[in-house]
């Protein structure tokens, strides 16, 4: 038993092959398939003509009455007719012959393995190959590797820092709240701690021992930096976003995004830590 596809789709294909010992059978004209029952059927001409056997048809209605001879075995077949007549004797078939594109097809292991040629099925390279002097034969032909498939590029995951300023965004009106370390309210070390903490980052707890104890000074600020403003002293924390902007918790608005240059946190600037 082969693998069937559908007759329509099977006998549109040129991938099925036929190997007698080991010469590779060309079918010039119309080629072997695999019917829905799983059986490799043949063009009756292209193999009686191979293997020699002879071949005698009649008109029966609608139907075509093919007999093929071999030494003492003489094979009769109907076409649509799952029965075949060998030496007189009526045998069931797994497939009928059958009528296909003008031609007529024959069911091969039946026929074969009936004058006493077995068949081996080579799925890797889908040959059957018909053993007519008993032995055992290799592919005459082998399939091509299958193209590789396309590769597909990887998909960078984000940095830590990255993923720490996407978090913080995410954070955007959550409202100030003195002492707060939750997104119910943040102050700003809060806002910040919560943040790197996530990441399994340890950071002090206010501002000011941020500045003093956390990271080293950078003057080329990279996202994810931390950015210090004092009034006096150093009393206000955020995120360095890239492109001067910067996201922190502030007194008045809450979670919001400024900018290094404006008047205001430009004038209380007083440098950068990189904690990643």
């Amino acid at each position: 038993m082969f693998s069937a596809p559908s007759v329509q789709a099977a006998s549109s294909t040129s991938t099925v092959k036929v190997q007698v010992n080991d010469e590779l059978i060309q079918f010039p004209e119309v080629q072997p398939f695999i019917d829905n029952a799983g059986t490799l059927q043949v063009p009756l001409r292209v193999l009686s003509e191979k293997l020699g056997y002879q071949v005698g048809w009649a008109k029966q209605e609608s139907d075509i009455v093919v007999t093929l001879i071999n030494k003492q075995q003489t094979i009769q077949l109907t076409t649509d007719e799952k029965q075949a007549v060998v030496n007189s004797k009526k045998i069931s078939l797994e497939s009928s012959p059958t009528l296909y594109q003008g031609n007529t097809y024959v069911p091969l292991r039946f026929i074969t393995e009936t004058f006493g040629s077995p068949i081996e099925w080579n799925e890797a390279n889908r040959i059957a190959i018909v053993n007519v002097d008993g032995k055992s034969h290799k592919p005459a032909w082998i399939a091509p590797p299958p193209a590789p498939a396309p590769k597909v590029a990887a998909v960078a995951k984000p940095s830590v820092s990255d993923q720490i300023v996407q978090t913080a965004n995410t954070f955007m009106g959550t409202p100030y709240v003195w002492g707060g370390t939750t997104p119910g309210g943040f102050d700003c070390s809060g806002f910040v701690r919560y943040l790197y903490e996530a990441k399994g980052i340890d950071l002090p707890r206010t501002s000011v021992q941020m500045y003093d104890e956390a990271g080293t000074r950078v003057m080329d600020l990279k996202a994810g930096d931390l950015v210090f403003f004092a009034a006096g002293s150093v009393n206000h924390v955020g995120i360095y976003l890239g492109n001067d902007q910067f996201i922190s918790a502030t007194t008045s608005r809450g979670v919001r995004i400024d900018s290094l240059a404006s008047s205001y946190w430009g004038s209380r600037y007083v440098g950068a830590k990189r904690v990643l």
